[in-house]
């Protein structure tokens, strides 16, 4: 197995802010869904599994930019607001 923490950073920033991206989109996506089926009154199960679900999905997607270093957590974390950014602008412009 490759220890993400000997990767060179220029390989290891892109790629984590990246990965970042595409959680926060998963991420916000999934918390728009879960606020739909609070407002139209869904089942609650479903609401609690997307709710524990992303959660999930979020701490393993750090987890893992840990693993590389603690740049690579901040270059994650950027790319998860950077998607909440990109949502926001997204949802302002359509409604």
């Amino acid at each position: 197995m490759i220890d993400p923490a000997t990767l060179p950073y220029t390989v290891t920033l892109p790629a984590c802010f990246l990965g970042g991206l595409v959680l926060g989109y998963i991420y916000f996506r999934a918390l728009r869904l879960t606020a739909n089926l609070i407002v139209s009154h869904g089942h609650p199960l479903l609401g609690l599994a997307l709710t524990f679900g992303r959660l999930a999905l979020l701490g393993a997607g750090f987890y893992v930019a840990v693993l590389a270093g603690a740049l690579a957590l901040l270059a994650a974390l950027a790319g998860v607001l950077g998607a909440k950014a990109l949502m926001l602008r997204q949802y302002r412009e359509a409604g």
